[in-house]
């Protein structure tokens, strides 16, 4: 399968302010930003800060045609979301909506340009360990999330490569052509991870009862 961008910048080496500053810094830029964007009423305020973001990400090293990738594949859903709110609540509202989600976007996209996976992983699992106490397992919500990271771009790629044959073959406006083939990839690659992970030990609920059909029959030759 070919390979295929996603949403969000990745990991860019460099020696950068932004790469030195510690990693619960940038998850604090993230979280305002999304804050921000509930709270930001004004489309020239929402733009402002989009600029500044932009400036940020540039600053990092990671290039403008690395940001440009990493909000191309929400572009059309903004727009629709865009031409919607102009027609119900007017241009300056769709306006702010649409630059507060790529301010956002821009923000996250900072954080995953200057920090590697496995340390994000890690700080992931920090953030989740207070959670202990109440049965969470922080190591395993950090494997949630680095699969998640791999899932997407490759679910992605299989619906794009579905897509280009199926145009190749005529059928781009047949709803089978293209869904029946992207589950059954998908389906197929959920297995694979699932078994990847089994053979790992992983996966699988610590101190799971067995079930009574599944239980070892005694030795006859046993005696106590």
């Amino acid at each position: 399968m070919s390979s295929h961008g996603f949403l969000l910048a990745n990991y860019v080496p460099g020696d950068s302010v932004l790469h030195r500053a510690p990693l619960w810094l940038k998850f604090v830029l993230v979280l305002g930003c999304g804050m921000a964007s509930f709270l930001i009423v004004d489309w020239a305020v929402a733009a402002a800060v989009l600029v500044l973001m932009c400036g940020l990400f540039l600053l990092s090293g990671a290039g403008l045609r690395r940001l440009f990738r990493a909000v191309r594949p929400v572009l059309p859903v903004l727009a629709a979301i865009g031409l919607f709110q102009w027609w119900q609540l007017g241009g300056a509202t769709a306006a702010r909506i649409v630059l507060n989600v790529l301010v956002c976007i821009v923000a996250a996209s900072i954080l995953t340009a200057t920090t590697p996976v496995q340390r994000l992983l890690d700080g992931v699992a920090s953030l989740a360990a207070p959670f202990r106490r109440f049965g969470a397992d922080p190591e395993r919500f950090a494997l949630t999330i680095a699969i998640m990271l791999r899932s997407i771009p490759f679910i992605a790629g299989a619906y794009s490569d579905v897509r280009d044959s199926a145009r190749a073959r005529g059928l781009e406006r047949n709803p089978r052509a293209l869904v029946l083939p992207v589950f059954i990839t998908t389906v197929a690659f959920a297995r694979q991870t699932g078994d990847a992970l089994a053979a790992r030990g992983l996966g699988e609920a610590e101190d799971e009862p067995v079930p009574p059909g599944d239980m070892p029959s005694p030795d006859p030759d046993h005696r106590t």
